[in-house]
């Protein structure tokens, strides 16, 4: 088992073998693809585990998706959280969108590769989807404000996980002046009690339920 499998397993330890199979298969077609469109720097590269994968799974540790749930993934660049949640919940209904081309060509590429059937991919901009969702998930996309304003016609009231329907966001840095808008409603969670590493000392969940705008 290589290192990268070890830190997966430690921090996931229900992973079936099929998952962390998934798992490593999509670090090297990322890397390969990487070479040729950048979509992370090189040096996050050699910590696309922890910095991406692993980032992106901490989103499982505070929130449970139902079977059938819908998520979209806003802004999704290099397919992250979408693709490694989507290895996470298989039966769980992903898309991602991202405005940018070559991007979604590389994500459309992956899904492809990984035969991950529970995902949709499309180039579009947030505000012109149709489409009803159970939650929103993104990654350092947008200012929340922007964020709920694009997608808040897509997110639908109801609960179909752990938590009410709503946006379930990776954030970092100092977030108070961003969340004020939101202070009544909004909760932070710090992904360094889940994963304690330095990596993640600045790095937060934001939830927003939709139940509460």
């Amino acid at each position: 088992m290589t290192d990268n499998a070890q830190v997966l397993q430690h921090y996931f330890p229900n992973l079936s073998e099929k998952q962390l199979a998934l798992f490593a298969k999509h670090e090297e077609l990322f890397k390969s693809w990487n070479e040729k469109v950048n979509l992370v720097s090189r040096k996050d590269i050699e910590h696309l585990t922890v910095k991406h994968i692993l980032h992106s799974l901490s989103l499982v540790k505070y929130i449970r998706f139902d079977e059938g749930a819908r998520v979209l993934d806003i802004g999704t660049g290099g397919g992250f959280p979408g693709i490694p949640l989507a290895i996470y919940y298989p039966h769980v209904k992903f898309t991602l969108v991202d405005s940018i081309e070559k991007k979604i060509k590389v994500v459309e590429d992956l899904v492809r590769e990984l035969d991950l059937k529970n995902v949709t991919v499309k180039r579009a901009r947030a505000e012109e989807l149709k489409e009803d969702f159970d939650y929103v998930v993104s990654r350092a996309v947008a200012p929340m404000a922007e964020l709920v304003g694009w997608s808040f016609k897509n997110c639908k009231m109801g609960q179909v996980g752990s938590l009410p329907n709503g946006w379930v966001v990776l954030k970092g840095g100092d977030l108070k002046e961003e969340l004020s808008p939101f202070k009544k409603v909004v909760e932070v969670q710090s992904i360094h009690e889940y994963f304690p590493m330095d990596f993640f000392e600045t790095k937060a969940i934001v939830y927003i339920p939709r139940q509460s705008l």
